[in-house]
């Protein structure tokens, strides 16, 4: 197809949850108060994290950036789709959606990594619990974070600017909430059947890779409990990893679904809800999963919750 001096698309069309005015304006609603819970969740856990100096260990940093990790994670897609709720025009210009697009992926690809070294720092710490404070210090700890920010950020770039290269010369709208990479190529005016196949390979060896490191983390931590002699050792061993397999599960199972086979078919409407669960809906239950059952997280909130208090009777 020859597209020279065809007119580029300029924006597009996010249809988002096409219905009626009230119903958007009722998802409007749900989604916006998910949204400032999910914030308040996850930015109580980094202030306890930062404010209580007995929480300053690789566990807890860890888990604080983590939820850093979640704020940045969801403000990529909700501010967005809340705005299509209340917009009439529902568009998103052609930079900004390769934007979101770079950011969303780096940001998932950031959790796909720090959910691995999670599960590396519970090894260590039930395997080998000798060694734990030698090996896992907190510069270190820190320097796998950034490291795992770095990476994530630096393997999209080159996709998404092959993508940005590609002829889209109308229609532009996209039966979506965020620029997904498949509903994007489909608009291509050209088919991009390389640029597919690569985005399928390097979003299913960073699932697979980090994945099976996981699983080859906790079937060393379940041989460790499993040593334990009483049972109420094995469980406060285990029970330290439970959280953290609630949330590789809801994460992974989702992520699979949508990108390990890109071109299964998946419906439209399946390609919104599992994507809406693994952005906006995993990042409001890590809070709960995760810190608000440590009785640690929650001493740090109620002695921060008791300070504020304080300071506003003064």
């Amino acid at each position: 197809m020859n597209v020279s001096g065809v007119n580029r698309v300029t924006e597009f069309i996010l249809l988002s949850f096409p219905c009626s005015r009230e119903v958007q304006t009722f998802l409007f609603i749900l989604f916006f108060v998910s949204y400032i819970m999910t914030l308040m969740g996850n930015g109580a856990v980094v202030c306890a994290v930062m404010l209580d100096h007995r929480l300053h260990i690789p566990m807890y940093l860890l888990l604080a950036s983590f939820s850093f990790l979640e704020i940045c994670y969801i403000n990529t897609t909700v501010p967005n789709m809340l705005q299509n709720f209340l917009s009439k025009t529902k568009a998103i210009s052609f930079t900004a959606c390769f934007l979101q697009f770079y950011f969303f992926f780096s940001l998932g690809t950031t959790e796909t990594f720090l959910l691995p070294l999670m599960a590396f720092d519970r090894y260590l710490a039930i395997c080998l619990p000798l060694h734990y404070p030698t090996i896992m210090s907190n510069h270190l700890c820190m320097k796998l974070v950034v490291l795992c920010w770095v990476i994530a950020f630096l393997c999209y770039p080159i996709p998404i600017y092959f993508m940005t290269q590609l002829p889209f010369c109308g229609p532009n709208t996209i039966d979506h909430f965020v620029c997904d990479p498949g509903p994007l190529l489909a608009l291509s005016c050209i088919p991009a059947p390389g640029i597919k196949i690569s985005c399928s390979l390097l979003s299913s060896f960073i699932i697979f890779i980090t994945l099976l490191f996981i699983l080859a983390s906790y079937a060393l931590v379940l041989r460790a409990v499993f040593r334990v002699p009483s049972a109420a050792g094995r469980w406060k061993a285990f029970s330290t990893c439970g959280s953290h397999l609630v949330v590789v599960s809801l994460f992974y199972g989702t992520i699979m679904v949508m990108y390990i086979s890109p071109n299964s078919g998946n419906p439209a409407g399946t390609q919104k809800i599992v994507t809406l669960i693994y952005s906006s809906v995993t990042p409001l239950l890590n809070p709960l999963i995760y810190s608000f059952r440590n009785k640690d997280v929650k001493a740090a909130l109620r002695k921060i919750q008791m300070c504020t208090k304080c300071s506003q009777n003064q």
